[in-house]
């Protein structure tokens, strides 16, 4: 009992628990001293300091615990050595490692509650497998990346080695455990080094400010000499936090994001019908209209897949909507009265026609009936239905045309022009530039000769392009009906597409975005300008005075439609002859009634022909 009683004494003396309740300010003033100075060594072993505090995650919560033992061991040698000076060493150890907790995890949730309203997330752990990602942008960019990730069931395992900034003005420091590596211009050193110590190429992932086209040029040059992949924040938060980088993100504008509130007052509640509803621009439109809720939405289409498909998605997405998917040829003038007779439609939308440049300089007859005698019968239908807005596109290959396409939809929009004189109806055509992702573009095309390991042709080495996106084509569509308000009138707009863009710098930079290096990895050939292609296009002709409108971006073009009635004449002489297949006498009508096209034009195109 004697030993017991004495090791019980020398514990009590160990831990302070015999001395006499009186404050020994010397000894909790060392203590505190020796506390500070361990835990000060551990903070800076830890790299603590370099923490962006309200940007805390699960790396940096268990840096912090690590931090705390180390303090504890770095402590325990001075609670031996000043055990008799020290007032009560281990409760003091005990208390003071309690308070510390508190405050280094107190301070840093307050901090991420603050900037989150979930303190608790930094104890969400990212993925330890996956996809290498390095995140190229800025702080508040990534922190959204790095939320999303940290989320339970994200549908989308990466695991971030570090942050590159744009500037590098926090270089060595840690945003939720991943390191800031350093800025853009380091971006090929600090591939090289990932791949050394990862053994794999990382995805560079672009977030915020990085978007820039410019910027991502910029990253192209760097990345494709890596072969590294380039991706981007997805917008959608339920589907892929990281996506691939498309073509329309490399546009030299920005996406027009057009205001859609007028858009809806004319179209939530009314009767709309579509033509070429089932191709790339017309699918784009229906599910469009089809998101503001119309009355009942009909749909038109040759194409009897198209229409299938565009059918399914309208059941899968909207299954509430009263729509109705209809064969048909717009050519097919009783067909179409009967349509239109049925629907009773309140808007039309016409995006029927034929586009592709070559064939239809093989094709001229099919081309006059498609895009003028289809655009003239449904505009007639339109206006016997009594529709209230009619809605033409039109393209800039209409102004100064090379081709019978351009030629055509010029045409068609002297006609549209001249129907809407009479009708009744707020008649609007839109012109646009080359649509990424349509069928028929140069896209499509681009991708399937780079995934085949190439050559990637281009028609001439100096041509130039207008680029809009399917969403910016569709939008400006809608725009346009909403802006025209003025009855038996036809208003032509145009959306401000910025400086055309190089064919052969949209083949470098798509070649780059799949980690190839153009002429080295992709070969590019050049084929030669087509037949009836141009080397540059135009929106506008000379003559036509442009006009601002309410939407920024979207311009009024003046459009003073034809009076003649010779000119309504020569178009069904056009149309009949077209239908008896004689090109002669089609071609030579069309550069007749298109006199940028000329009657020189058309016959050296039939002559050719022959």
């Amino acid at each position: 009992m004697a030993g017991v009683a004495m090791t019980m004494a020398h514990i009590d003396t160990y831990f302070g628990l015999d001395r006499p309740a009186q404050i020994d300010v010397q000894g909790w003033l060392l203590s505190t001293i020796a506390f500070m100075i361990s835990a000060s060594a551990a903070l800076l072993l830890g790299g603590i300091h370099r923490q962006v505090w309200r940007h805390i995650g699960a790396p940096d919560a268990w840096r912090l615990v690590q931090i705390i033992g180390l303090t504890a061991l770095f402590y325990l040698p001075s609670m031996v050595l000043l055990n008799d000076t020290l007032a009560a060493p281990v409760p003091t150890l005990l208390l003071a490692i309690g308070f510390w907790t508190v405050a280094l995890f107190g301070g840093r949730m307050i901090a991420r509650w603050r900037s989150t309203q979930r303190p608790m997330q930094i104890f969400q752990r990212l993925p330890k497998d996956g996809q290498p990602i390095l995140l190229l942008g800025d702080q508040e960019s990534w922190i959204d990346v790095l939320r999303r990730l940290e989320t339970p069931g994200s549908p989308q395992a990466v695991r971030v080695l570090g942050l590159v900034e744009m500037d590098a003005q926090q270089p060595g420091r840690a945003v939720r455990g991943a390191p800031i590596l350093g800025s853009l211009t380091e971006l090929n050193d600090i591939l090289e080094i990932m791949v050394l110590r990862y053994g794999e190429t990382p995805w560079v992932a672009l977030t915020g400010p990085a978007r820039a086209p410019e910027i991502m040029l910029q990253v192209l040059e760097v990345t494709a000499r890596h072969g590294a992949e380039i991706m981007a924040l997805g917008h959608d938060a339920t589907a892929q936090i990281l996506e691939a980088i498309h073509p329309a993100d490399l546009l030299a504008r920005p996406e027009r994001q057009l205001n859609m509130q007028p858009v809806q007052h004319i179209l939530t509640g009314a009767r709309v019908l579509v033509t070429g509803g089932g191709g790339s621009i017309g699918s784009e439109l229906v599910r469009q209209v089809a998101e503001l809720q119309p009355a009942c939405l009909t749909i038109i289409d040759f194409s009897e897949f198209n229409l299938y498909q565009i059918e399914l998605e309208l059941r899968r997405r909207w299954p509430h909507l009263n729509a109705t998917c209809i064969l048909g040829d717009i050519r097919d003038e009783a067909r179409m009265a009967d349509i239109f007779s049925a629907a009773k439609p309140d808007i039309v939308i016409h995006a029927a026609a034929l586009k592709h440049v070559p064939l239809m300089e093989r094709h001229a007859c099919e081309a006059i009936l498609t895009n003028v005698a289809g655009a003239y019968i449904v505009a007639q239908a339109a206006k016997t239905a009594g529709a209230k807005r009619f809605v033409f596109i039109s393209t800039d290959k209409a102004v100064d045309p090379d081709n019978v396409m351009g030629a055509t939809k010029r045409l068609a929009e002297l006609c549209i022009s001249r129907i809407m004189a009479d009708s009744g109806m707020a008649g609007a055509m839109v012109r646009f530039g080359n649509v990424l992702g349509s069928s028929g573009s140069v896209v499509p095309l681009f991708e399937r000769q780079i995934a085949e390991g190439g050559p990637v042709t281009i028609t001439d080495p100096d041509a130039t392009r207008f680029f809009m996106t399917i969403e910016e084509a569709s939008a400006l569509v809608l725009q346009a009906a909403a802006l025209q308000r003025a009855e038996d009138e036809a208003g032509l707009f145009v959306l401000d597409m910025g400086e055309p863009i190089p064919i052969r710098h949209l083949a470098e930079t798509m070649i780059r975005l799949k980690g190839k290096v153009p002429y080295v990895d992709i070969a590019i050939e050049i084929m030669g300008l087509r037949e009836g292609e141009k080397l540059h296009e135009e929106l506008t002709y000379p003559h036509e005075a442009l006009r601002s409108t309410p939407v920024s971006g979207v311009h009024q073009v003046s459009c003073p439609p034809i009076n003649s009635e010779l000119f309504g004449k020569q178009i069904l002489q056009l149309i009949e002859a077209a239908r008896h297949h004689q090109p002669a006498e089609a071609l030579r009508l069309l550069g007749v009634l298109v006199p940028e096209y000329g009657s020189e034009r058309a016959e050296l195109l039939y002559r050719h022909l022959a």
